[in-house]
């Protein structure tokens, strides 16, 4: 008897189960136990990883500490200043260094403006530094780019000659195409915008309702084609047309509206270059009609969006001081002089304009202060203000390569730890790595041949080199590539970024479209594609042709090559030679163009990048322009697996043709340590448990949480059940694909899901379907594919009318017989009457209508696929394939894990088992339907949903009468993850071996012919595999241990992680012990607070007493209700409730009582409202405007223009909204109401940092946040208190309890652990006789007891497992919890749907802690074993 666990590894989950299975008819097999672990990852998580982000769950929370380390470093700057300050004596401890006084708010402004020019105080020296001190610029790294922050723009010269000529960008440039220049200039984005705005003034006038604010602001910041499609939506307008009058016999004209659909042109590409040029200086000066306006403004934008952003705004800024001559501060004096409102807050400059400035406010003072020498310039600007260090290397986060590397253990703090050294990986970038990779994947390309045999291509290159040689090609129907091929492939690919499938087979063959090949496209030298690339621009700027990279390789580099001799450039950055060894192969100029490229991390020039090109022009022997090119090339940032080392032993071998385990195993390598020999698998010393992986020793810390999952699952096993002897597991696919393959299958899975819901409305729709199946769906694109066939079969021809579709009639064919080739994808399927499916049989498409219809009517069949099918190469291979051309392995490459996860996974488990077995998802869904497993989860949930009256009854197609649960599937269950782990464990070799080689039953000449008929003949029956027991038992034993199955789910219990944070230091380092939350605190968004008086109509009840009096806005009403109070001892139930309501005994005013108190009276109080500032746009929330006056002002405005807010709150810039138009304050941000429930961070503080206190010595709380989720809800018994306050009592004289909750927010939580406080308090309120019962938090889970069955989970032993299938049906998780309202959702349920015939069975929902009388906390294991009763 052998063990087995079967396991099915998803990202979220884990199913798993231990079997016995039979090694001889003696012996029979059976189940021990089955089990589900959830372990949910948050949304965020989940798409990240489903899309392959690369990016950590932690990213954004590193980006905020950045930016808190930030102001950290400035603080500690500001201190050393003025502690240097002092020390000179320039201030002392009593000098004021913030604005003190009326009309004092730009003073340091203008000392600062004035400083350059005036002598100034030391004092106010002083203060001029500390401001400087405080923004001290842009300082560039080429390390760090993004696409949004836009370009650093080094164009002074040219933006002085557009100044000095009073040129626009557009007259420069046609200017410059005239005389014969074909490279152009970049622009500050403030020249293109002024020419923008030129245009679009000057042609309003001719159009405005095209050139409409609303389309400018929309407009802003596209990209051309953006651009365009909006221009599209308002540039309209109206042509006459002649027209013939049918009925009249006349010609007539007739106004047609018209749109932008684009120009025709006729003119070549440099002469519509110059052409657009001159339609933009045209549109200066001269009306054009809308569709060359169109193009002269979406090609402006397009150039404004590249130079804009971030970075092209600090080029703007540094090109206003050097016309305006002026310091970083006279420029924001004169700003301010403008408009003292203006924001200077985002006002972003070089660090060089700042220390320009600051190296002419100190020159000019030195003239007045001796004491302003050299050596204090150099310590106040180098060493504390500007001092910036290098940034921190990152190379100890490289990599160790995983053949050249070795474990050495070393002493750290008196422990023996483990160390890993060795060879570093290289990046992919390097041109050693990119060789590398095109020949591993070379030596794995296959060529497969259809009916017609091919013909190898013969070239100049090989004369006759085939020539009495018979290609394996036309005898075996595939093959490798050959050597000469590879060689060919290998130097196109050197220069170009990849080449596709049809490029490649017209290259190498001479009948292409009769071949197939098993990669759509080989990826290229990206490294010498992007230089290329490079060189090609350098080129054009010299008025050479651009690049063809659709030429070959040769052609390319002789190009170059007499191109670069002509212009006294470097010819040897063209070639590399990767021979070369150490030093030779680094003095290369190819190899130090891209060393110095991808290592220059930025310099003190103001683009960051000064140096860099003058390195460029000296090695490269180019001028500046060009080298300019060379700096805008970027590389791969990321890095391969293995050293140069490595890949210098491998390569070599891999150019001789091997593949790369092969190539491997000669370089002394072993490729993969999982495969052992025998012997090696017998003696391998096995670990008791696996071990859990470290924190961040995996890049995705999502990869880390699943395979933490999955050792934490399997050592609970182990501690239970003892070692398994083999371990069978099947991987989730997007476990087993790359980022990249992940962000696809995503994107393919979202596309396929639209298809599949549209076609079930046409399902429904048009055919009347109720009950659309899967099955349906593939039936109707079938038979969409079909449509340009005019609906005809491929293999007869005869027309499918739309009403037989889905009629017995039409069968779901299948091209390539599964009995052949284990493939059930929709390429390998065809809609075909049922008659000539049958006829068909089990052979192939092509076989069966060669036999049938003959050699014509198969030409005619392959016409018919070739033109259907053409852009589906795979679907239209299959319908070429006869019996000889089925493929072998087709499922071994599905089982090829290569991917990092599927090889750390199954890499991981064989630590712990000899015999570690990967199947897929195919090869399960198989056999779970050959052992009828598919149905027993509906059978199992079918009686609860019938009581509810939620399962219906349909016909299917042969007239059975099949049951249905509503909307629901398998996957609703998360025991579906158990089921496909059973059906895994028994998955034995010989089914992965059988489905994998099908076809070789039918070819008596197959080597694996006997096996595979050995297999059928013991291990099949009828078509179907036999059942590892009997098919009753097996379902029966199944159903059992599904139904006592209790699913494991992570919950969240940990509030802090304590962290050793290490510090370096002289002679040694400091270490600080910091405990780091274990979740977000509080939301980001931080508020303010706004005190208010807010009236509100309330009626008077027992809430009256003399404070909520006070608070009534009529005196005559207090007076009443005051003397009504007093009157009943001040007590309000008794004077305003019962017969003494204001309805039953009314209070009067007057004696008379001619008049009385209503019974609604308004009251006014003074409230607390959380704010926060928004800006004014389209979204804003306008009756959320806290201000009265300014609410008002955005009503009307909204008013005006007819309460369209996208028209209104748009273009604010030159259509302002004044608040006082007089003195220019315009409303351009708003205080909005926020939240209710608010945490205070901070206590006030003054301008100079000292606390604020009210008038009664306490902080006043500022900057209010949201706490967000809360930790857990704690659940007290207490004592219910009559009128008097004392113990109430029952019949028998017991004191009467109830329940209630305190709810603890993480917020809340993490300030308990920080003070030292447990986090749950189970002392509260114990003097007034509270005790405590339990807390619920997310994921707990707790056992209800269950009126209707009579089950009450306090008379049974929740520790027995023979318990559990009674247990099952009534243990719910926490799924949420805030105040008086906790929502629970069953644990086997996937879905998280409240719906209203489910409730109590799949969910419930509990608003007052009392309904919580009865239930039990339990404590479920990671293999689904409750382990402990109560709180725990």
């Amino acid at each position: 008897m052998k063990k087995i666990l079967g396991l099915d590894l998803g990202s979220n989950s884990i199913g798993w189960a231990l079997v016995n299975e039979a090694e001889n008819r003696d012996e029979a097999s059976s189940i021990i136990k089955l089990g589900v672990r959830v372990n949910p990852l948050t949304v965020d998580e989940m798409q990240n990883f489903e899309k392959g982000k690369s990016i950590t769950t932690n990213a954004d929370r590193t980006l905020k500490r950045s930016m808190r380390r930030n102001l950290q470093r400035y603080k500690l700057r500001r201190d050393a200043l003025i502690k240097l300050l002092k020390k000179v004596g320039f201030i002392t401890d009593g000098t004021i260094l913030s604005e003190q006084g009326n009309r004092t708010t730009f003073e340091t402004y203008r000392l600062r403006a004035k400083a350059p020019d005036e002598e100034i105080s030391l004092q106010e020296l002083a203060r001029v530094l500390l401001m400087i001190n405080k923004k001290r610029g842009y300082k560039s790294s080429r390390k760090i780019k993004e696409k949004e922050a836009g370009t650093l723009i080094d164009g002074m010269e040219v933006a002085k000659k557009l100044y000095d000529e009073d040129l626009t960008p557009g007259q420069l440039c046609l200017q410059l195409l005239e005389s014969g220049k074909k490279s152009l200039p970049d622009f500050y984005s403030s020249d293109l915008q002024e020419e923008f705005d030129r245009i679009w003034n000057f042609q309003k006038q001719f159009n405005p309702k095209a050139f409409c604010d609303t389309a400018k602001e929309e407009i802003k910041g596209k990209n051309k084609s953006q651009t365009w499609a909006i221009l599209a939506k308002y540039f309209i307008w109206t042509d006459e047309m002649v027209v013939w009058n049918e009925k009249e016999s006349k010609t007539e004209r007739v106004e047609k509206e018209c749109k932008l659909v684009g120009l025709k042109r006729t003119v070549k590409k440099e002469e519509q270059r110059k052409e657009n040029y001159r339609w933009r200086v045209q549109a200066l000066t001269e009306q054009l009609d809308l569709e060359k306006v169109a193009v002269v403004l979406q090609e402006i934008n397009g150039q404004i969006s590249t130079s804009s952003g971030y970075l092209g705004a600090i080029s703007d800024r540094s090109k206003v001081l050097y016309f305006n001559r002026q310091t970083v501060g006279q420029y924001q004096m004169a700003e301010l002089e403008k408009n003292p409102n203006t924001s200077l807050r985002n006002m972003v400059f070089y660090r060089q304009d700042y220390l320009d400035e600051f190296d002419k406010i100190w020159e000019k003072q030195a003239e007045f202060h001796k004491e302003l020498t050299v050596e204090l310039k150099k310590e106040i600007r180098d060493i504390i203000i500007f001092y910036q260090r290098r940034l921190k290397s990152q190379k100890g986060l490289i990599g160790f390569c995983e053949f050249e590397n070795r474990e050495i253990m070393v002493e750290k703090n008196g422990k023996m730890q483990a160390k890993v050294v060795g060879c570093k990986v290289i990046p992919r970038s390097h041109p050693l790595f990119q060789e590398f990779k095109i020949w591993q994947t070379l030596n794995n390309v296959e060529v497969f041949a259809g009916e017609k045999k091919c013909k190898r291509k013969r070239t100049d290159a090989f004369p006759g080199l085939f020539d009495g040689t018979e290609d394996t090609l036309m005898v075996e129907g595939w093959r490798y590539l050959y050597q000469e091929e590879k060689e060919i492939l290998a130097k196109e690919l050197s220069v170009k970024k990849s080449l596709k499938k049809e490029y490649i087979l017209k290259l190498l063959f001479d009948n292409p479209q009769d071949l197939d090949m098993n990669f759509e496209q080989i990826e290229g030298n990206d490294t010498g594609n992007v230089l290329f690339s490079a060189y090609s621009k350098m080129i054009e700027k010299y008025g050479y042709e651009p690049l063809d990279f659709g030429k070959p390789t040769d052609k390319i580099i002789e190009q170059l090559q007499v191109i670069f001799a002509d212009l006294g450039w470097n010819t040897d950055l063209l070639f590399v030679d990767l021979n070369k060894e150490g030093k030779d192969l680094e003095k290369q100029p190819y190899f130090k163009l891209w060393h110095l490229l991808y290592s220059f991390e930025g310099d003190n020039t103001p683009t960051g990048n000064g140096k860099l090109v003058e390195k460029l022009m000296e090695l490269c022997h180019v001028g500046k322009e060009c080298a300019l090119e060379l700096v805008n090339i970027s590389f791969q940032n990321d890095y391969g697996s293995l050293s140069a080392k490595a890949i210098k032993k491998i390569l070599p071998y891999l150019k001789e043709g091997n593949r790369y385990d092969v190539a491997c195993g000669y370089a002394g390598y072993r490729h993969s340590k999982s495969s052992l020999t025998k012997e090696e698998i017998e003696n391998k010393v096995l670990k008791d448990k696996l071990d859990i992986l470290p924190k961040n020793s995996l890049r995705n810390p999502v990869v880390e949480k699943i395979l933490n999952q999955m050792v934490n699952v399997i050592n609970a096993i182990i501690d239970t059940y003892g070692k398994p002897d083999e371990i069978r597991v099947e991987l989730a696919r997007e476990l087993k694909k790359s980022a990249k393959e992940r962000e696809e299958l995503t994107k393919a899975i979202a596309k396929s899901t639209r298809e599949h819901e549209e076609i079930r409305k046409v399902l429904q729709e048009e055919f009347g379907m109720i009950n659309v199946s899967r099955n349906d769906i593939i039936r109707y694109k079938l038979y969409e594919e079909l449509k340009d066939n005019g609906y005809k079969t491929l293999y007869s021809n005869q027309y499918i009318p739309k009403e037989k579709v889905f009629s017995k009639e039409i069968d779901i064919e299948h091209i390539i017989p599964q009995a052949r080739l284990f493939d059930d994808s929709l390429s390998n399927k065809t809609l075909e009457y049922k008659a000539i499916n049958i006829e068909k049989g089990n052979k192939t498409a092509y076989d069966f209508v060669k036999e049938k219809y003959g050699e014509k009517g198969l030409q005619q069949y392959l016409n018919r696929c070739e033109s259907l099918f053409k852009g589906h190469r795979t679907k239209l291979r299959k319908l070429k394939m006869g019996q000889e051309n089925i493929p072998e392995g087709f499922i071994d490459r599905d089982l090829r894990n290569t991917q990092y996860i599927a090889k750390k996974a199954l890499a991981m488990l064989n630590e712990i088992c000899r015999r570690v077995v990967a199947t897929t998802g195919s090869i399960t869904d198989r056999l779970r339907e050959d052992w009828q497993l598919v149905d027993v989860l509906k059978e199992l949930n079918l009686p609860k949903y019938e009581t509810l009256g939620l399962v219906e009854v349909y016909e299917d197609k042969d007239g059975r009468k099949i049951k249905r649960i509503k909307d629901w599937t398998k996957r609703n269950d998360h025991r579906h993850h158990a089921m496909d782990a059973l059906t895994v464990a028994f998955t034995k070799d010989v089914f992965i071996q059988y489905f994998n080689n099908k076809n070789a039953a039918w070819q008596a000449d197959c080597k694996e012919h006997s096996d595979i008929i050995g297999i059928k003949t013991r291990y099949f029956e009828n078509g179907r595999a036999l059942p590892p027991m009997p098919l009753v038992r097996f379902r029966a034993e199944a159903k059992s241990h599904l139904e006592t199955l209790l699913v494991s789910i992570k919950a969240k219990n940990k509030v802090v992680t304590n962290n050793v944070n290490c510090t370096k230091r002289k002679g040694g380092e400091n270490k600080k012990l910091q405990q780091t939350p274990r979740g977000q605190l509080h939301l980001e968004t931080i508020y303010g607070s706004h005190r208010q008086y807010v009236t509100k109509e309330e009626k008077v009840n027992a809430s009256f007493d003399s404070s909520k009096i006070a608070t009534v806005c009529k005196q005559a009403y207090r007076n009443a209700l005051l003397e009504r109070l007093a009157a009943f001892g001040n007590d309000p139930k008794k004077a305003f409730t019962g017969k003494n309501s204001l309805e039953k005994n009314p209070v009067y005013l007057d004696r008379e009582q001619t008049a009385r108190v209503p019974e609604r009276v308004r009251t006014v109080e003074l409230e607390t409202v959380y704010t926060i500032r928004k800006p004014v746009d389209p979204n804003l929330s306008v009756d959320k405007v806290v201000d009265a006056k300014v609410r008002s002002i955005l009503e009307q405005r909204l008013r005006e223009y007819d309460g369209e807010a996208k028209s209104a709150f748009v273009n604010l810039d030159e259509n302002p909204i004044w608040l006082n138009e007089e003195k220019g304050i315009a409303i351009k941000r708003v205080t909005i109401r926020g939240i209710n429930k608010v945490q205070s961070l901070h206590g006030k503080k003054d301008k100079n940092g000292n606390l604020i206190l009210d008038e009664t010595g306490k902080k006043i709380p500022v900057d209010f946040v949201n706490t967000g989720n809360n930790h857990h809800v704690a659940i007290y018994r207490k004592p219910v208190l009559d009128k008097t306050g004392q113990e109430m009592l029952d019949n028998e004289g017991n004191p009467v309890y109830k329940l209630d909750e305190v709810v603890v927010s993480f917020f809340e939580a993490v300030t308990r652990v920080n003070l030292g406080l447990p986090v749950i308090d189970k002392n509260y309120n114990k003097s007034e006789g509270w005790q405590f019962m339990f807390t619920m938090k997310q994921n707990e889970y707790f056992v209800f007891p269950n009126e209707k069955t009579g089950f009450d989970p306090k008379e049974v032993d929740l520790l027995n497992p023979e318990n559990y299938a009674v247990i099952s049906p009534n243990l719910f998780r926490v799924q949420k919890i805030t105040e008086k309202d906790y929502m629970f959702r069953h644990h086997l349920e996937t879905k998280v749907v409240d719906d209203k015939f489910l409730k109590e069975i799949t969910w419930k929902r509990i608003l007052t802690p009392n309904k919580l009388e009865g239930i039990v906390k339990v404590r479920v294991n990671h293999i689904g074993q409750i382990v402990s009763v109560g709180e725990y």
